[in-house]
């Protein structure tokens, strides 16, 4: 292999920058480009578990991560006068063991960067127009109007992945909708919250808020089930007329969280989907990530998918010489591991977005009588058992 070996990754989010770093330690030369400015901050809180853990600790970041806990003690059920029907440890209710890592997505995207920027170029404000696939490289025509080559493309960039659309094909072709849309955004802590988390639950609508360690804000999130809605995916202001419909007459914190989005410098709007695959590459492009494999937010497992499927890609690539059937064996180890989370988004969602007014009414009374049970225990025992055995259903291979 030789050590001038050109890889362009397109997206500077966990996916790309993950890829970056384990190409530069083998030895490639990665460069990533990146739409937004700079590195996006901020985001909502993300888990680390299971296989994910071992890659954080093989990139010797796991010490750094292990700095920036969101710190999230209980979360509690309210109702839609905010009175308290239960509450639950934030670690079980969320399907965490005791050495997951809870961390809010910004910063670990940004730990990941600085570890990679002095070895790294990193092109910001940048974008991919066009790509032609040859049989020794790929010349990538980008938005700014230049055009290189490249001996291997990743597509990094998400859900709605500009690279997949170019290599593969429309994204109506991969992307399925599971029937929900999710929001998030900054808000004021009015409700004085300190590193707790409350959800509201309604028939076809969840809202919570929760604040963590080192923020004096909050952040306000919804799900909320829908047929589907047409919107740009860069249209913020029709989105949050889309969100505004959907709560309308909400009680609780609701209306409050919906006239505070107005101004959150970070609001987040899409459906919550999946992107289904056969194939993750095409002669010299790849895909990893969301942009590959997205299993939606109500997984859970997004991060940890984007920091296994990053390591996978990278070792398999290198372990093949740089050649293109390292894409095939990345596919091969990593199938199953996909396969296994991807079903945790479906059935997931159903939980967290309950159809129906006896649902709700159902699920609160439960949930009132567990929280008050010797043996509440055992049972969020199950949702963790679930959720670490999809976590560690790869072994991962040293490179």
């Amino acid at each position: 292999m030789s050590d001038n070996r050109r890889v362009l990754i397109s997206g500077a989010s966990i996916a790309g920058t993950t890829a970056a770093y384990w190409l530069h330690r083998h030895g490639f030369t990665p460069t990533v480009i990146e739409r937004a400015p700079a590195i996006r901050e901020g985001g909502y809180k993300i888990d680390i578990r299971g296989a994910a853990l071992d890659v954080v600790s093989r990139m010797d970041l796991l010490e750094e991560v292990r700095r920036h806990p969101t710190e999230v003690k209980n979360a509690t059920i309210v109702d839609a006068r905010g009175r308290k029907v239960a509450s639950l440890d934030a670690d079980g209710a969320g399907g965490r063991e005791i050495e997951d890592a809870e961390i809010m997505r910004g910063d670990l995207n940004r730990i990941i960067y600085e570890a990679t920027k002095a070895d790294v170029e990193y092109r910001f404000e940048e974008s991919i127009s066009a790509i032609e696939v040859g049989d020794d490289s790929v010349k990538v025509d980008f938005e700014s109007g230049s055009a290189e080559e490249f001996d291997l493309v990743i597509g990094a960039d998400g859900a709605h992945s500009n690279t997949r659309s170019l290599a593969f094909g429309p994204e109506t072709d991969y992307l399925h909708d599971l029937g929900y849309y999710v929001a998030i955004f900054s808000v004021p802590n009015h409700l004085g919250l300190d590193r707790e988390e409350l959800t509201y639950v309604g028939p076809g609508r969840t809202a919570l808020t929760y604040s963590t360690a080192g923020d004096t804000g909050a952040k306000a999130m919804f799900m909320f089930a829908s047929d589907p809605l047409e919107y740009d995916h860069r249209d913020r202001n029709r989105q949050q007329r889309l969100l505004s419909e959907a709560y309308a007459g909400e009680g609780w914190e609701v209306p409050k969280f919906l006239e505070a989005m107005a101004d959150a410098p970070d609001f987040y709007f899409d459906s919550i989907s999946q992107i289904r695959m056969d194939k993750w590459s095409n002669g010299r492009v790849a895909l990893v990530g969301d942009a590959a494999y997205c299993a939606s937010p109500a997984s859970g497992q997004g991060t940890s998918l984007a920091l296994v499927g990053a390591y996978v890609l990278a070792g398999e690539i290198a372990a093949a010489g740089g050649d293109t059937s390292g894409f095939e064996a990345y596919e091969r180890q990593l199938g199953h591991f996909v396969s296994v989370n991807q079903k945790l988004g479906p059935s997931n969602i159903k939980q967290m977005v309950l159809r129906s007014k006896m649902q709700v009414r159902m699920a609160m009374t439960f949930m009132s009588l567990m929280s008050r049970m010797p043996g509440k225990d055992r049972m969020t025992a199950k949702i963790v058992e679930t959720i670490h055995q999809a976590a560690t259903a790869i072994t991962l291979k040293d490179y």
